[in-house]
């Protein structure tokens, strides 16, 4: 399963409503690229697509395509308004390191 903190839903609700899209998805991937060889991604879509698995926490509806499943099971999408900047974070048990700028990652 991918989680989702409490921060990180209140974050999204906000930028659904004012896209005025409450019924949307968040869709979260791993893409090739980044300083430590995988990056993330994640966008509002409107449905899923063939193969991908659905999860649902705290009113967020995310889906995470197959591929990404393997590399994603256990991580948080959190939410962080702290000194090091303004943003969504990923914390993920499956990483064996990971850029500074926290990005991107390598298994």
């Amino acid at each position: 399963m991918v989680h989702v903190s409490d921060a990180a839903a209140r974050q999204i609700q906000r930028l659904l409503s004012d896209e005025g899209r409450s019924d949307a998805f968040i869709r979260v991937s791993v893409k090739s690229g980044g300083c430590s060889g995988l990056s993330y991604d994640f966008g509002f879509v409107d449905a899923p697509e063939e193969g991908d698995q659905t999860f649902e926490e705290h009113g967020v509806k995310m889906l995470v395509e197959k591929k990404s499943l393997l590399y994603l099971l256990g991580t948080t999408l959190d939410f962080s308004g702290g000194l090091n900047g303004k943003g969504f974070v990923f914390n993920n048990p499956n990483a064996a390191r990971t850029c500074g700028c926290g990005e991107s990652f390598a298994v």
